[in-house]
C-alpha cells in the first residue's frame, strides 16, 4: 500500500531566497526514501524564486484559508502523515486534519524556535539580557501549543531541545533533533574551490525579509565595517539577499565598499569569489543557512554567537575555537580584528576552511540521521494511539484552543461567503 506525505507550506518553498527553504526539500527527500509519495499544499501565492516541485515527483495542490474546501481535499487523499511547516501553518489546519484524518501522524517542522527569537529580537530593543520573561511571549505560547497538539515537532538544533525540555518541560518523546541534511563534501570537490589568493572581498547573505537578516546589515554599515574598512581601504563588503526593499538599497554606498548586490543567482558562486563571510546576527533562532553556504564553499566565517548557535555545539560543549570555520564574538573590534586576520593570513584562512569541511561532515552528514529518523516514524505509525495516550496536554490543547481556532474560521468562512 502507498504511503502518503502531506506538506502543509506556510509559504511555498524558496531554497535560493531562504535556509527554510532548503529545509523543506530536504525533509521531503527524506520521506521519498522512506517511499512516501509526496504532495505540497499550501494558501500562500506563488512567486518568481518558487521551487518547481514537480521536478522532484511531488504533486502541488493549492489550498485556501478558513474555507471547507480543505476538508474535502485531505480526506479524499488520506495522507499517513501530515508535515507542518511551521507552527502557523497547524493553527490553521491542524484541526481539520485531526477531524478529517485522525489516523495520520501530525509532524511539525518548527524550522527554528520562533518563541526564543521574538525573545531575543525585544530583549535587544530593551537593551536587556534575555530572560524567562522575554521567553514567555505570546509566540512562544502559540508555538508550544503547537506542539503538544502534534504527535512529533522535528527541532533543528540541540540548544532549542535543551531550553524546550528544561525551561519549559515538554516530554523529549514529542521533540525530535533533525538539522541540516547535507551530503558529505568530498576531498576532489575540496581541490576545485578558488584558493585564497584567487579570491577577494568580504560577503553577507539572507533573505531581506527576515528582520534578523536586516539588523544584522545595519550593525554592519553602521558599527562594524567602518572598523574593517580602516585597516583595509580597498576591501569591499558585497551584501547578497532576497526581496531587497529601498530601505536596505539605500545603505549602498560606493566611497565606503559597502555594497548591496541583492537577490544571488548563485549562492555557491557568490561564496567562492569572496575570502571571508559575515554573520553578525544580533538575535534569531535555528541554524543559521549561511554558515553552511560558507561552509561548503569553503569560505572561512567571522559570526556572532546567536549566528554560531547550534552549528558548533557537542555532547552539551562549545567546539573549541580550533574546530570552528573562523572566529566566533560578539564584541564588534574583535568582529573586524578577526576579519581582518582571516582576511590578510593565508595559513590561518586554510586552517579555518578546513575546520568547516570537517563540522560540515561531522555533524550535518544526513546518512548519519537517515534510519534513526525512518525508525521514529515507523515507530510513530505503530504505536501512535498509546503516543497519544501519553500526551494529555497535547489533547488538552487540542479540545480547547483548537475549538477557538475551528469556530473562528468557520465564522469566517461564513462571513466571507
Amino acid at each position: 500500500m502507498t504511503k502518503k506525505l502531506l506538506v502543509i507550506g506556510f509559504v511555498w518553498p524558496e531554497p535560493k531566497s531562504s535556509a527554510a527553504g532548503t529545509r523543506i526539500l530536504q525533509l521531503i527527500l527524506q520521506f521519498q526514501n522512506q517511499g512516501f509519495e509526496v504532495t505540497f499544499s499550501s494558501a500562500a501565492k506563488t512567486s518568481n524564486n518558487t521551487f518547481d516541485l514537480n521536478t522532484i515527483n511531488v504533486e502541488t495542490k493549492p489550498i485556501l484559508l478558513n474555507d471547507s474546501s480543505f476538508d474535502d481535499f485531505v480526506k479524499d487523499l488520506r495522507p499517513n502523515v501530515v508535515l507542518f511547516d511551521r507552527f502557523m501553518s497547524e493553527e490553521q489546519y491542524g484541526w481539520r486534519v485531526a477531524e478529517q484524518c485522525p489516523n495520520a501522524i501530525r509532524v511539525l517542522d518548527t524550522e527554528d524556535f520562533h518563541g526564543l527569537r521574538k525573545a531575543r529580537e525585544v530583549a535587544l530593543k530593551q537593551n536587556e539580557t534575555v530572560s524567562i520573561s522575554h521567553l514567555q511571549n505570546d509566540t512562544t505560547k502559540r508555538e508550544i501549543a503547537s506542539i503538544y497538539r502534534c504527535d512529533l515537532s522535528l527541532i533543528i538544533s540541540e540548544v532549542e531541545i535543551d531550553i524546550l525540555t528544561n525551561q519549559f518541560k515538554i516530554d523529549k518523546n514529542l521533540l525530535y533533533y533533525l538539522p541540516f541534511l547535507l551530503d558529505p563534501i568530498s576531498k576532489v570537490e575540496i581541490k576545485q574551490l578558488p584558493t585564497f589568493e584567487e579570491r577577494q572581498h568580504f560577503v553577507t547573505i539572507g533573505n531581506f525579509l527576515h528582520a534578523p537578516n536586516y539588523d544584522a546589515v545595519l550593525y554592519l554599515k553602521q558599527t562594524i565595517w567602518p572598523l574593517v574598512r580602516k585597516q583595509l581601504p580597498k576591501a569591499e563588503l558585497h551584501i547578497y539577499g532576497s526581496y531587497e526593499s529601498q530601505k536596505v538599497t539605500q545603505l549602498n554606498n560606493v566611497k565606503e565598499g559597502f555594497l548591496i548586490k541583492g537577490f544571488a543567482e548563485d549562492v555557491n558562486e557568490v561564496m567562492q569569489n569572496a575570502k571571508v563571510c559575515f554573520a553578525s546576527l544580533r538575535f534569531g533562532a535555528g541554524l543559521k543557512g549561511k554558515l553552511v553556504d560558507a561552509m561548503q564553499n569553503g569560505t572561512p566565517c567571522v559570526m556572532t554567537c546567536i549566528a554560531a548557535e547550534g552549528m558548533f555545539e557537542l555532547k552539551d560543549r562549545l567546539l573549541s575555537e580550533v574546530e570552528v570555520n573562523g572566529f566566533v564574538t560578539d564584541n564588534p573590534e574583535t568582529f573586524a580584528e578577526k576579519a581582518v586576520e582571516l582576511y590578510t593570513k593565508a595559513e590561518l584562512w586554510q586552517e579555518k576552511q578546513q575546520n568547516g569541511f570537517v563540522v560540515l561532515n561531522q555533524r550535518f552528514n544526513k546518512t548519519d540521521f537517515e534510519n534513526t529518523f525512518t525508525s521514529k516514524i515507523v515507530e510513530l505509525s505503530t504505536n501512535l494511539n498509546a503516543h497519544r495516550e501519553n500526551n494529555f496536554i497535547g489533547q488538552l490543547f487540542m479540545h480547547q484552543s483548537m475549538q477557538s481556532s475551528k469556530y473562528m474560521s468557520k465564522w469566517i468562512e461564513a462571513k466571507n461567503r
